[in-house]
């Protein structure tokens, strides 16, 4: 019995300390994307019958936060219109994927180049969890969308030797809010937006 004790409370000595120093590991500042492990993926009903999913290959983000006073971070982020891409499994798929940047119907990614998400507001929903509030400007047009997101680990990096934090995020938006009303209802108005996400200080 006493053993037992005595094991459980060096365990929970060793465990105490090892979140108290990964707690210390993260300090206030600016972190960037790691752009090679980071992903954002969209689904969109189609027909009703499945969600087909696409991403962005090309975007970054910058945060700036104090781990002490989360509720005060700032999220900005930069999407490249013309990274998108469908894996569609026929040879036609580059034409797809060109049909979804170039068209007017679509992303129209001559005129809008770009897609931001800039936050204006975090609040704390949980110990790892937050919804972040932000604009959205998509082909021209500013809304208000939130990100409900997780904090999955907030840890010294083990090879980059900086603070890193990890996050996973989800979104929904309507495309008809920002004009795009092409094929709705058949394909979906409803859009999922799917963010997984590593930051490193510096």
């Amino acid at each position: 019995m006493i053993k037992s004790t005595l094991a459980f409370l060096i365990a929970l000595g060793l465990a105490t300390s090892a979140a108290r120093a990964q707690s210390t590991d993260v300090t206030a500042g600016i972190y960037k994307l790691d752009r090679s492990h980071a992903s954002l993926t969209w689904k969109v009903s189609h027909l009703g019958l499945s969600f087909y999913t696409a991403r962005f290959t090309k975007f970054d983000a910058t945060l700036n936060i104090d781990p002490a006073k989360p509720e005060t971070a700032k999220l900005s982020v930069e999407v490249d219109t013309t990274s998108i891409r469908t894996d569609y499994p026929f040879a036609s798929r580059k034409d797809f994927d060109k049909e979804l940047i170039e068209s007017p119907n679509f992303f129209n990614a001559k005129k809008f180049p770009k897609i931001t998400f800039v936050s204006t507001k975090v609040e704390r929903t949980g110990d790892k969890t937050a919804k972040i509030t932000g604009d959205l400007t998509l082909l021209g047009v500013t809304k208000p969308v939130t990100l409900d997101v997780t904090l999955n680990a907030a840890i010294m990096h083990p090879f980059a030797k900086k603070p890193a934090m990890g996050f996973s995020g989800t979104a929904k938006i309507k495309r008809s809010d920002f004009g795009m009303t092409h094929l709705v209802p058949n394909v979906g108005d409803d859009v999922t937006l799917l963010v997984e996400v590593e930051f490193i200080q510096g």
